[in-house]
């Protein structure tokens, strides 16, 4: 069940009779550079002692070395850091399996996108790169309206003479979203006929109701989930490469945190056949949960969320890598995307122009009540996905409809928590909220967000600082594809709050760099139940490790982002980069 404490391994046993002896030989010391411990009783050590995939001793050179054996290898780190594998709080794991094939439209430094120009250019390369074949889909990825020096977002007309027998999605940087070519929209069935979905936009072409391309959320949402996909057998196919763009950035676990049914069934596939070779955690998204059930339990009546017994113990244990964690829930859309749900409206309008926009919720209140209380009830961890400050009311209201305290450590996780209001962090604390933030976004999206949202609002954005100063569990993620798998820059943001142009969005929001890093390590772990396992570098704990060429706590926060990973280590064993 998901709502034990532990870390899903079942390893107590193991942990009772393994590492505490000198006497037992260790397999690999590693010794000679900093070792940053992310534990509080210890902050930092000389070296440390790895045995069977578990750490079995953490200390001083003379301690460390009284566990080498004739067999130990001893590797010295030549003055490089060694931290815990950096923990992926929040992303999309499907995502990277299938960016192979997408064109990569973002706008610098992630992509090449200046302008529509540039843009089309990029589509044209990815046509002679990957030659579609007839009805076959083009799909490009991160496209920002925000970013075009044009001054303006995609019309279809502008993508149409690409490849116009062929649907094209440009997925928005807020995966909320996509441009859609005149072919795509033919074969989804958008015209000006069309009215907008509850909890979704159309975008329509000025002084009409004709599609202009962009759709957003509910509009977008079924689009992608039912859009053909390659086929599970090349999928699986791509783990290993997928897999490789985290740990190359020293991601020991990864979150797939939008899984349909066919995601499940394919990680699960993936899991049984040994091709993860870091941890993968999962979050069903909720509406997909009927469909996930009538699968495996065919002879059940699955239009409820009452979870049979067998589904409801399938969570929070590892099976070969591989763990449900719990429930994805999606209560708004995103703030670049203008989507989010806000309490006051938006200075710039809406997506479609609309005056006195705040956005909309994608789930109407008494559903989400109902959900929250039928999947806590049945002790299922719950992640929901929550940007503006009117959709953490929700949540927030729901949550205690339900009756959950923090003394039942539900661990119930926000993800984002992006535009916060004053007085919601103290009631986290009161029913046991805990926020994974996206510091990022003060860099990627800040001035956009100070456009559309003024610098009242943008100083509470990812309030990191007074969230730990109140005791609670904060992690920060990257969202990828949503933005780069960068660790180091969200470090580098939840110090400094800067954006592309230099403003720092709420100064007093910044946290120390040490601060940061437990945001990727232990915190990470605690909101993944993993905190006796995981997150950081103590005796028992698994040898989940990342090697850094500098030490991010003294570096110049100018350059934490050209930090580069020399090893990830996963169970004591390298996944990336060499000892």
């Amino acid at each position: 069940m998901s709502d034990k404490p532990g870390d899903g391994y079942q390893q107590s046993s193991r942990l009772q009779h393994v590492f505490m002896s000198a006497h037992t030989s260790a397999d690999l010391i590693l010794q000679g550079g900093t070792l940053i411990t992310m534990n509080p009783a210890q902050p930092r050590a000389e070296a440390m002692a790895i045995r069977d995939g578990l750490i079995q001793a953490v200390g001083s050179q003379e301690q460390v070395m009284a566990c080498q054996g004739p067999t130990t290898q001893v590797v010295d780190l030549a003055g490089h850091t060694l931290l815990p594998g950096f923990i992926d709080a929040h992303g999309h794991f499907s995502n990277a399996l299938m960016v192979v094939d997408w064109a990569n439209i973002q706008r610098p430094p992630a992509g090449p996108v200046t302008d529509i120009a540039s843009l089309q250019q990029v589509l044209r390369d990815h046509l002679t790169a990957h030659p579609l074949a007839p009805g076959q889909w083009m799909v490009g990825y991160g496209y920002d309206p925000d970013g075009l020096a044009d001054g303006r977002g995609l019309d279809r007309a502008d993508i149409d003479p690409i490849t116009p027998d062929n649907p094209v999605m440009l997925i928005h940087n807020s995966n909320h979203g996509a441009v859609l070519n005149s072919k795509a929209l033919e074969l989804v069935g958008y015209d000006a006929a069309t009215p907008d979905p509850a909890g979704g936009v159309i975008v329509r072409r000025a002084g009409s109701q004709e599609p202009a391309g962009l759709v957003m959320e509910t509009a977008f949402i079924p689009l992608f989930v039912q859009m053909p996909k390659p086929s599970q057998e090349a999928l699986l196919e791509r783990f290993a490469a997928a897999q490789a763009l985290y740990t190359c950035k020293g991601i020991t676990t990864i979150q797939e945190g939008a899984t349909t049914a066919a995601d499940l069934t394919m990680l699960q596939r993936g899991a049984s056949e040994g091709r993860l070779l870091v941890d993968v955690v999962s979050l069903p998204l909720v509406l997909e949960v009927p469909k996930i059930l009538s699968e495996r339990f065919p002879d059940g009546h699955h239009h409820s969320l009452e979870l049979p017994e067998a589904a409801r113990d399938a969570f929070g244990t590892y099976h070969n890598r591989f763990k449900l964690q719990g429930i994805k829930l999606l209560l708004d859309g995103s703030p670049q995307g203008k989507t989010a749900f806000w309490s006051e409206p938006l200075l710039t309008g809406g997506p479609n122009g609309e005056a006195n926009w705040r956005g909309q919720p994608i789930v109407p209140p008494e559903e989400l009540n109902k959900a929250v209380a039928t999947l806590s009830r049945q002790g299922i961890q719950l992640f929901a996905h929550c940007n503006g400050d009117a959709a953490i009311a929700m949540m927030i209201e729901a949550v205690r409809k339900a009756g959950l305290q923090a003394d039942q450590d539900h661990r119930t996780v926000i993800i984002h928590s992006q535009f916060m209001a004053p007085g919601q962090l103290e009631e986290y604390v009161e029913l046991g909220l805990h926020p994974s933030f996206f510091t990022v976004h003060a860099f990627f999206y800040g001035d956009v967000h100070l456009a559309n949202l003024g610098a009242d609002r943008c100083s509470r954005l990812s309030p990191m600082a007074s969230a730990m100063r109140l005791g609670l569990h904060c992690s920060n993620h990257n969202d990828f594809s949503v933005t780069p798998i960068e660790p180091m820059r969200m470090v580098q943001t939840a110090m400094q709050r800067r954006s592309r142009s230099g403003t720092v969005l709420g100064e007093g929001e910044r946290v120390s760099a040490e601060q940061a890093l437990m945001a990727l390590t232990l915190e990470a772990a605690w909101q993944l139940r993993e905190e006796t396992s995981k997150g950081s570098l103590e005796v028992g704990k698994r040898a989940d490790l990342v090697v850094l060429d500098q030490d991010p706590t003294t570096v110049n926060p100018d350059d934490l982002n050209g930090i580069e990973v020399i090893a990830t280590i996963k169970d004591g064993a390298c996944v990336h980069g060499s000892l």
